[in-house]
């Protein structure tokens, strides 16, 4: 028995890589999280690019109090699914995720949970496009290079943390920065780095959003990301004395 969880980029049906596409084809079973039964998710827009048939699973996606009742009750539900596929028969049951399986993942709490139900499980992933790579390719933004250091923040429990990534850190990326964006704007505006940030959201989606992060005027929806990228003035400059590439 295998659960995988497949990573199918931020929302471009293309991103989706070559492996991930014929996983999802092989499964038994793919399902996809939504926020309500009635509402296709961004997963499941992608895997229906490639796939004709995608179960969803509800899960408490928007819920940012913790470990809510709500989100427990989800991955419960969710796990006996792939419980009851398994004693149906599957023998793969594919999870799509948006992003990365194993960064920031709905996936990894059903992971948790269905080995907790099935000890003999098979967890597998399969890597997929980040967002913070796919607005780096839109924007035309380096990411990273020679020795800079590269911080990941998600923004969902507040600001905390931030001005000392800025402060003290190269290319800073935020995420799911939306119920904060001015507090966001302020921090980075405040540490000087404004000019060179980058916002974007709903990549690769109809209503792309890529702009000057110093552009940004009015709410900025949920799943936005923002770049900061190191601050860089000579060619190489980044570059240890021995360092490679």
């Amino acid at each position: 028995m295998r659960l995988i969880g497949v990573g199918v980029g931020p929302g471009d049906p293309e991103l989706v890589t070559v492996r991930a596409v014929r996983l999802l084809r092989e499964a038994d079973l793919v399902l996809v999280p939504v926020m309500a039964p009635d509402e296709e998710g961004r997963a499941e827009a992608v895997v229906r690019a490639h796939v004709p048939a995608a179960e969803r699973v509800v899960f408490a996606l928007n819920d940012r109090g913790g470990v809510t009742e709500r989100r427990a009750n989800a991955w419960d539900a969710a796990a006996r699914r792939v419980l009851r596929a398994f004693e149906e028969g599957a023998d793969t049951v594919a999870f799509a995720t948006i992003g990365d399986p194993n960064v920031y993942s709905t996936f990894t709490y059903l992971a948790q949970a269905v080995r907790d139900r099935v000890p003999g499980v098979r967890v597998e992933t399969v890597p997929g496009i980040t967002a913070m790579q796919d607005l780096a390719a839109r924007s035309g933004t380096v990411l990273a290079e020679g020795a800079e250091s590269l911080h990941l923040l998600p923004l969902t429990s507040g600001t905390g943390g931030l001005r000392d990534a800025l402060e003290t850190g190269d290319t800073v990326v935020v995420y799911k920065f939306g119920r904060v964006a001015d507090e966001v704007l302020a921090a980075v505006a405040d540490a000087g780095r404004l000019d060179d940030a980058v916002y974007g959201a709903r990549l690769g989606l109809p209503g792309e959003d890529i702009r000057p992060a110093a552009a940004i005027e009015g709410p900025v929806p949920y799943l936005s990301t923002l770049i900061v990228p190191g601050h860089r003035t000579v060619l190489g400059g980044k570059l240890h004395v021995g360092e490679g590439s």
